[in-house]
């Protein structure tokens, strides 16, 4: 692939840039301690356009693509994590599957207020027996008359106490695993549907995750994106971007980790030297920016594959795989660089350290990736 961009995601680049230096780090450490996004920065991340970089301009968006989309979600990377974590679960996942899945009057009703953030989204695939094994999710929809019928629960839902919108996955039939598995656009307030209170993370502070409860839930059938059955395949098309969404928002948070410990060897000195002068150091420099180099042109190549079309299931896995666990080594690097201070809470490093890991869990574990990949290798998925 031709790794130059373009002219237009440059001033992409430049512009999200500039707005996550100027609105978004400054409030960093405020939502931090609050644990919750003020709804002021989300109407402003909504006004800059950081919810509609992808999506089709007929759907209310800037139509960036994939690529443009990786490009704008790095540069989020340089703030709290958060402010990411409300994009990818609103407009990366529950915008992505309903875009996946039609119908196109679904698409026309909720994209565009998802893509200007009127509306939050949510997306829910996990439940407590459910997470890796996603087939085997035991929430239930049955067809009575015009409407389906859920009931069961969602655990680890993000953005479920401030969501207007959720995607949710249910199936027809336990007993034949991903073929009933059937998707459903749930509104919230909906009688029979209930949202469980914040749960409290060791990271993420500010990205708000619940259960969710369903109870008799009545669903109109044109609620129901994509087919009967459908719902499986739609989930993991989805997965995909945002597995690559992640790992490009891992790309963004270990440059500014990287960028952060490069500045601290020069200006730190120890016994009469920068301690940038050390081999130590320098080589702990060296391969995080090596590493960061091969993570960023992953992320690119995939998304520039997938915005020609192309399925890129493996190439998101390895490049989820490859960038979380970079990130997370770059984190523990600018630890030990930044020594004593980099263990504070006063410095953003402690927080971002915590926030690094989660990126091996969700959206599929490290040891998931890894079996995506070896599938596609081995012909078995």
């Amino acid at each position: 692939m031709d790794t130059e961009l373009g002219d237009d995601l440059r001033l992409l680049q430049k512009t999200v840039r500039e707005f996550v230096t100027e609105q978004l780090v400054p409030r960093s450490k405020e939502v931090e301690e609050r644990d919750e996004i003020p709804r002021d920065i989300i109407a402003a991340m909504g006004a800059a356009g950081l919810f509609g970089v992808a999506v089709k301009e007929e759907h209310g968006g800037a139509g960036f693509g994939k690529l443009g989309y990786c490009i704008a979600i790095e540069q989020c990377g340089q703030a709290n994590a958060s402010f990411w974590n409300i994009v990818g679960a609103s407009i990366g996942l529950c915008g992505t599957a309903i875009d996946i899945g039609g119908p196109e009057e679904l698409r026309r009703r909720y994209l565009p207020d998802l893509a200007s953030a009127k509306r939050i989204g949510a997306y829910a695939l996990s439940e407590p027996n459910a997470g890796s094994d996603a087939a085997s999710l035991r929430t239930t929809a049955r067809r009575d008359g015009d409407a389906y019928v859920l009931d069961g629960a969602k655990t680890f839902i993000t953005n479920a106490p401030i969501a207007d919108v959720f995607v949710v996955f249910a199936t027809l039939d336990r007993s034949a695993g991903a073929k009933a598995i059937t998707a459903f656009v749930v509104e919230r307030g909906a009688p029979g549907f209930e949202v469980g209170p914040n749960e409290h993370k060791m990271g993420l502070r500010g990205s708000t995750n619940a259960q969710l409860y369903f109870k008799e839930l009545r669903v109109p059938v044109a609620q129901r994106v994509g087919d009967e059955g459908g719902g499986f395949a739609i989930a993991m098309k989805t997965l995909d971007v945002g597995r690559l969404a992640l790992a490009a928002h891992a790309v963004g948070s270990a440059q500014a980790l990287l960028d952060a410990s490069v500045a601290q060897a020069k200006a730190r000195v120890q016994f009469g030297k920068p301690i940038a002068a050390n081999q130590a150091i320098q080589w702990m420099l060296a391969d995080g920016a090596t590493e960061l180099h091969a993570a960023r042109l992953m992320v690119y190549d995939a998304a520039a594959r997938a915005d020609k079309g192309e399925r890129i299931t493996q190439r998101a896995a390895m490049a989820k795989l490859f960038a979380s666990e970079m990130l997370g080594r770059m984190a523990d690097a600018a630890v030990q660089i930044h020594g004593g201070m980099g263990y504070m809470k006063e410095l953003w490093i402690e927080r971002a350290y915590r926030d690094a890991r989660i990126a091996r869990l969700y959206e599929g574990t490290s040891e998931v990736q890894r079996m995506v990949i070896a599938g596609g290798l081995l012909e078995t998925r």
